[in-house]
């Protein structure tokens, strides 16, 4: 199912990425709506799968997640096999909060929370003794300059 998105809906979007939690009227209000319309529009939009899933976000810092390390991997292996047995490893590890495949010389990225450099390397060993990798890379962020999960609407 396909929706349009008209200026009404990105309005909509855009005050639900700054707080989800907030009441249909106060972003009808908000958008220069009222509350039935608003409604609907955020109903059909999450039934086309625009709107995937409303969520709170969580200071990492302050629940004693003090570490970020952007992991940069290499493979010998490209096989279905591997791919598969790669995937569902980082899908059951929730310290990994972002993996993207990417092009170029590094085959994937991940972005791992965790609480300290001692809880990087558990992670890390149990990776390498599940799956096969060449060479990973581990950066710690310093600081975290910019994030956000807000789209440009």
């Amino acid at each position: 199912m396909t929706v349009r998105i008209d200026d009404l809906d990105r309005k909509i979007l855009v005050q639900l990425q700054q707080d989800a939690g907030q009441s249909l009227d106060d972003i009808a209000r908000n958008v220069g709506s009222s509350k039935t319309p608003v409604w609907n529009r955020i109903r059909k939009m999450r039934e086309a799968g625009v709107i995937r899933q409303q969520t709170c976000l969580l200071d990492p810092e302050a629940l004693g997640f003090e570490a970020c390390f952007f992991v940069l991997i290499r493979t010998s292996e490209h096989d279905a096999d591997w791919q598969a047995r790669f995937l569902e490893s980082l899908k059951k590890r929730p310290e990994v909060q972002e993996a993207h495949r990417l092009a170029g010389d590094i085959d994937y990225i991940l972005k791992v929370r965790v609480a300290n450099a001692r809880a990087y390397d558990v992670f890390y060993q149990a990776l390498i003794s599940e799956v096969k990798i060449h060479n990973v890379t581990a950066l710690l962020s310093m600081e975290e300059i910019k994030s956000t999960v807000m789209l440009p609407l």
